[in-house]
C-alpha cells in the first residue's frame, strides 16, 4: 500500500497522498507520503483533537476541500503553519470514508498549487479520486481484519427514528414534534445513540448508524 500510494502522488504530480485511519478509540494508523517527523510530531502534540480536516470531515460524507473549512482558531493557526513548515502544501482535499462497524478514514491528496490550478485538479480527477480512496479503504480492511471495531449495541426503535429524521435535516424542534416528544427527551434518545456508537457527537452518531446500516435515509 505504500508503495502504491507513492505511485499515485507521482501519478497525480501532487506534493502528497496519504490514507489516514482513525479508530473510535483514537488510535491511528495508514501510509502515505508526509514526512516520517512531520507523522511524529502530529502524534506527539495529539493534533488529532484540533485537526480542522478530521473534525470537517467528520460532520460530512462528500469529499472536504481544506480551504472551505474554519482555521480561524489560534490552535487551528498554529497547526496550519506548523505543517506548512514541515513540508505540507496549503491546498488539500480530503474524502471521508466510513465502513463496516463504524470504522472511519480520511484519503488526503495535498499540494501547493494555487487556487486556480488545484479547482481544475478537482474538477478533472474529483471522481476518479473517490474511486481510488474506497478501493485503498477496502484493501486496508482486507489486509488488517482485526481493525475492524467490534459491533456496537443495537439502537432503540426510538433512538433509530430520531436519528433518521436528523439525517434528513429535521431540526431538534421539528424531530421532537414529529415523535410528540419533549426536546429534553429528544437529547437523552440522542445521547443514548450516541454512547452505543461510541460517536463524538451527533453527527458523527447519525454518520456511523447510516455507515453501520442501522438507519436508512
Amino acid at each position: 500500500m505504500q508503495d502504491a500510494i507513492e505511485n499515485l502522488r507521482d501519478a497525480f504530480k501532487v506534493r502528497h497522498i496519504v490514507y489516514h485511519w482513525v479508530s473510535a478509540a483514537g488510535q491511528q494508523y495508514g501510509c502515505g507520503t508526509y514526512s516520517a517527523d512531520w507523522v511524529a510530531r502530529y502524534i506527539a502534540h495529539d493534533y488529532l483533537r484540533i485537526d480542522p480536516v478530521v473534525q470537517g470531515c467528520l460532520q460530512n460524507f462528500q469529499p472536504v476541500d481544506w480551504k472551505r473549512l474554519d482555521w480561524t482558531g489560534k490552535a487551528q493557526r498554529a497547526f496550519l503553519n506548523d505543517a506548512l513548515a514541515n513540508g505540507l502544501g496549503a491546498q488539500g482535499l480530503s474524502i471521508p470514508i466510513r465502513g463496516p462497524n463504524g470504522q472511519f478514514a480520511l484519503f488526503t491528496v495535498n499540494h501547493d498549487a494555487d487556487d486556480r490550478c488545484w479547482a481544475a485538479f478537482q474538477q478533472r480527477h474529483r471522481r476518479d479520486l473517490i474511486l481510488i480512496a474506497h478501493h485503498f479503504n477496502s484493501k486496508a480492511l482486507e489486509f488488517e481484519p482485526g481493525r475492524t471495531p467490534a459491533p456496537s449495541q443495537a439502537l432503540s426503535p426510538r433512538e433509530v427514528d430520531a436519528l433518521t429524521l436528523l439525517a434528513i435535516g429535521y431540526s431538534r424542534a421539528q424531530v421532537a414534534n414529529s415523535l410528540s416528544i419533549s426536546e429534553h427527551t429528544l437529547r437523552a434518545y440522542i445521547e443514548s445513540a450516541r454512547l452505543k456508537l461510541g460517536a463524538q457527537n451527533t453527527t458523527h452518531a447519525v454518520a456511523r448508524a447510516i455507515s453501520r446500516g442501522l438507519i436508512v435515509v
